[in-house]
């Protein structure tokens, strides 16, 4: 099933000149009406994607997005690739099927906050422990914008919205959390305010073999615009986001001046200078690790006591789904030959229905 607000415009297979020139961002443009609001993050993360796309060297008709419901699920209609539009969280399913039916395509899955972790959860969760080789790019708002400003899973609690006048009494899910727990093999957090912040990490969540998780903090300027002002100020860019970097002390502020230590068992921001602190002394990004311990304790930070981590939590090789899937096939059909489906249907106990 899917839930076509409209027809995904004809899109005509590459000539053999696209395939022989390299790919630019505006190959993968459509000719749609985008109809985001005007400012929305969506149009950022969007031309970004699409430098991404370029920069990959595979043709267009080997890339697929699929959506689900919300304004980030008009994705596929602004990429000009082959494009799902489905139903409300039911995206990693779909992106799933495709994957394993053609292991070769370059599997995407665009979704929101609402989308993907309130109904869409559980297909989520199962994506990402199975270690599909697909790209999910959740876009984070902390609001239902597309149906006019209710309350979501990641909405802070206390806020008060339309479906909340008396501010919410739940406590948000978690995004990065949520993905380090489901053992997503790639695990990320940028923000639609810093372009190349957000071009590199998805270009990194592309590039990785499995199943790659990257949270996009954004606001929706009708319904939710403070969202993450300590975030995407720029002014205060320094002070209130940590970049990762994996091998590299965990530094932040004017000049790198503070860092994060662990003292039993606790994330403490130090001043290198007037603490008296050593370079090695401090918390050493390593995304790399086989434990999660570290990066679900950075994805903890969060202000107004510590800046928000940005960059990639995790990043780890394991066999893939569709991988292992593939061989198990290719191993049956090896031992038992093609099979007659026809043979399968008419053996064992059959009628015939007059």
């Amino acid at each position: 099933m899917n839930a076509l607000a409209e027809p995904l415009p004809d899109r005509p297979p590459p000539s053999n000149a696209d395939c022989l020139r390299q790919l630019t961002r505006k190959d993968f443009q459509t000719d749609l009406e985008i109809r985001w609001c005007p400012g929305c993050g969506d149009y950022a993360i969007l031309t970004q994607v699409q430098k991404v796309l370029a920069s990959l060297g595979k043709p267009r008709e080997q890339c697929v997005f699929v959506s689900g419901i919300g304004c980030s699920s008009r994705f596929p209609y602004y990429v000009n690739t082959y494009g799902f539009h489905g139903i409300h969280g039911r995206a990693p399913a779909i992106a799933t099927g495709v994957k394993c039916a053609n292991p070769e395509l370059s599997v995407w899955v665009v979704t929101g906050d609402g989308d993907g972790l309130s109904i869409g959860t559980n297909h989520l969760i199962h994506c990402l422990r199975r270690n599909v080789d697909i790209k999910v790019l959740l876009f984070n708002n902390r609001i239902y914008g597309l149906t006019k400003g209710q309350y979501s899973p990641t909405s802070e609690f206390g806020k008060r919205t339309k479906s909340s006048p008396l501010r919410t009494i739940e406590q948000p899910i978690r995004p990065i959390q949520t993905a380090l727990a489901a053992e997503a093999t790639f695990v990320a957090r940028t923000i639609y305010a810093d372009p190349n912040h957000l071009l590199r990490t998805v270009e990194a969540a592309a590039r990785h073999r499995g199943a790659a998780f990257v949270e996009i903090l954004q606001t929706c300027r009708v319904f939710n615009d403070d969202a993450f002002d300590a975030v995407t100020d720029r002014a205060t860019a320094a002070e209130s986001r940590l970049l990762l970097e994996h091998g590299q002390p965990i530094r932040f502020g004017a000049d790198g001046r503070k860092g994060l230590v662990v003292r039993q068992m606790e994330p403490v921001v130090v001043d290198v200078e007037a603490d008296g602190i050593r370079a090695e002394d401090l918390l050493v990004h390593n995304a790399r690790s086989d434990s999660a311990a570290l990066a679900s304790l950075l994805a903890e930070l969060e202000p107004p006591k510590f800046p928000t981590a940005l960059g990639v939590f995790r990043a780890i090789e394991r066999p893939t789904y569709d991988h292992l899937l593939t061989e198990q096939i290719r191993q049956a059909v090896q031992r038992r030959g093609t099979g007659d489906l026809q043979a399968l249907l008419n053996s064992g106990t059959t009628w015939q229905v007059d």
